[in-house]
């Protein structure tokens, strides 16, 4: 009976092994853009205050580590730097969060041209070195705005050294979407829709549909990670400060756990080999690095189908005519 016994658990113990093996490593890092706010001068101040805050407990509640890249013009309003600005800065390094420089002014590379895209780099880590240097904390980290990261490979690779001369570590993003375009239907809605009754509705209708949303494009990278690598690697997600996310990103966290996710820091993120792949992409948008390591390989047309769009509702409510 005992020997029975023993070799069931042992066939127990097999099977639970073998499951954990099968088990996908889902690994994802969170990336929040445009800090201290998005379209930060559209919002008064004890309204930011309050949004600011509650984006910030959410992320705290979950305990995720994040990485916030600023955007350090808009810590400025008539040519002064406001202090209550910086200190909702102050307030994600205090909470135990990683700042990056997302240049001065969210410049466009392929608009203003590298030196101009320098010396915005430059200027966006004037208040932010200091800021960090108060707690020993080194400026690490960059991040392109729109994505867009040079149109040859010579540009590229310029920027990157210029990059790593002063220090700095760029930060792709493979789980990319149009959050923006939900996030600028639910401020539109907050700002006009005066019957407090289709307000709400209106918004829950948003909240309903973003997290599915963003749930179907992690799906769809990580199915194209696996096509492209065989396996998954560590995932990099891009988001941004805004009131969409102050509702829903604890939602949304939890539902990405369910799914069989771990967060993970940026830093974790980019040890995984995938983020040494050549970036073949020289077109003049920002896209995420899986299709421009697949564009390296060479990937037919039909590898890139099936990304998840918008649904046109959401498009109306945000005033855009196409994604």
């Amino acid at each position: 009976m005992r020997a029975t016994v023993l070799r069931w658990m042992g066939l127990g113990l097999l099977c639970l092994a073998a499951a954990v093996q099968a088990a996908p490593d889902q690994r994802i890092a969170l990336t929040i853009d445009d800090l201290p706010w998005q379209r930060l001068d559209e919002r008064a101040d004890p309204e930011l205050a309050q949004r600011h805050a509650q984006l910030l407990a959410a992320l705290t509640a979950a305990q995720v580590p994040v990485v916030g890249f600023v955007n350090a013009g808009k810590l400025v309003r008539d040519g002064q730097v406001q202090p209550a600005r910086v200190q909702l800065l102050r307030d994600w390094r205090d909470a135990g969060f990683e700042l990056g420089n997302h240049t001065w002014g969210h410049v466009d590379l392929h608009v203003v041209g590298l030196p101009a895209y320098q010396q915005d780099i430059l200027r966006g880590e004037q208040t932010l070195r200091p800021l960090l240097a108060e707690t020993g904390q080194p400026l690490r980290w960059f991040r392109h705005p729109y994505l867009r990261a040079g149109q040859t490979p010579q540009e590229r690779a310029a920027l990157a050294a210029f990059l790593d001369a002063h220090g700095y570590r760029i930060a792709p993003v493979t789980v990319d979407n149009s959050e923006w375009i939900w996030a600028f239907a639910y401020d539109h809605v907050r700002d006009t829709d005066t019957d407090p009754a289709r307000r709400e509705q209106r918004l829950r209708q948003l909240r309903r549909g973003y997290v599915p949303y963003m749930l179907n494009k992690l799906d769809y990278f990580q199915a194209q990670s696996q096509q492209l690598f065989g396996r998954l690697p560590a995932q990099v997600w891009l988001m941004h400060a805004n009131a969409l996310n102050a509702d829903t990103l604890g939602e949304l966290i939890a539902a990405t756990r369910r799914r069989g996710y771990t967060f993970i820091s940026l830093e974790q993120a980019l040890q995984d080999p995938a983020y040494a792949h050549a970036d073949g992409y020289n077109g003049a948008g920002g896209i995420s690095w899986i299709h421009r390591w697949a564009m390296a390989e060479g990937k037919p047309r039909r590898f890139y189908a099936g990304e998840p769009k918008v649904p046109r509702w959401v498009l109306d409510e945000a005033g855009i005519a196409d994604e």
